[in-house]
């Protein structure tokens, strides 16, 4: 019998962003995409930035989000892998995830092999050349240090501060437009990994770009956009991949 099971991928959800009320409406509809695919996924991957801000302190987590923790369980609890990555908005996951809702936690990028492709999955803050100040930031934010001292805060402070902080620091690399092949660092950071190893797919977020196009003749460049505006996501049906946008 063929196998018809699929491997889906989805990025940048942002949730929490702008506003309570806005981002409840792209949950929802993100619950929605996430019902309809658990029929025929095989495994799904959430390559970053699903939540706007997130700390977790060893008893506290932020409120809201429940219809999508839900979901992600029951899919979970139904045996389909859920890798989830985190991203440079919500770097602060720790064990509440995996151990509430049974995501895979990955933090670096992430090489699959599936039906004979191989795949390169990331959220892709932080890789290639240039962008040293946030890789400078990224590294305190990860350090030990910086997350004892934050914990310390008090949570209502900590996450209405964090919040703020999020929404208003919008990295500007997310959101221009394409800049070139020859000037777009994940781009760049992905031709200099086929001169090691061969790669069918390079997937990432973080751009906010949906797109997919060669870099060369057997390696495609994949942007998988975001569930802010575009509401775009991957799937791979064991031959080819597909950029879809989900319509509700």
């Amino acid at each position: 019998m063929e196998n018809t099971k699929k491997i889906y991928f989805a990025s940048d959800a942002h949730l929490g962003f702008p506003s309570y009320e806005k981002s409840l409406v792209r949950e929802k509809k993100f619950v929605l995409w996430l019902d309809e695919i658990k029929n025929d996924a095989s495994e799904i991957f959430l390559l970053g930035d699903i939540f706007d801000f997130w700390y977790e302190y060893k008893r506290v987590v932020p409120r809201g989000y429940t219809r999508l923790l839900g979901k992600i369980s029951e899919i979970t609890d139904s045996g389909i892998p859920v890798h989830f990555f985190t991203g440079n908005h919500d770097i602060w996951v720790f064990d509440y995830l995996p151990t509430e809702t049974g995501v895979i936690i990955h933090r670096e990028k992430f090489i699959i092999e599936r039906n004979g492709k191989t795949f390169l999955l990331a959220h892709g803050d932080g890789l290639g050349p240039g962008d040293k100040s946030f890789k400078l930031m990224k590294k305190f934010f990860t350090s030990p240090i910086a997350q004892k001292c934050f914990s310390l805060i008090h949570p209502n402070l900590a996450l209405k501060f964090g919040l703020s902080w999020s929404h208003r620091r919008r990295h500007f690399h997310q959101y221009e437009d394409f800049l070139g092949q020859d000037k777009e660092w994940l781009v760049i950071y992905s031709k200099e990994k086929l001169k090691t190893r061969h790669y069918d797919y390079f997937i990432y977020g973080h751009r906010h770009i949906p797109m997919v196009f060669d870099i060369t003749e057997n390696s495609k460049y994949i942007n998988l956009g975001d569930w802010i505006g575009n509401f775009t996501y991957g799937v791979f049906d064991g031959k080819d991949f597909e950029l879809k946008k989900f319509d509700s």
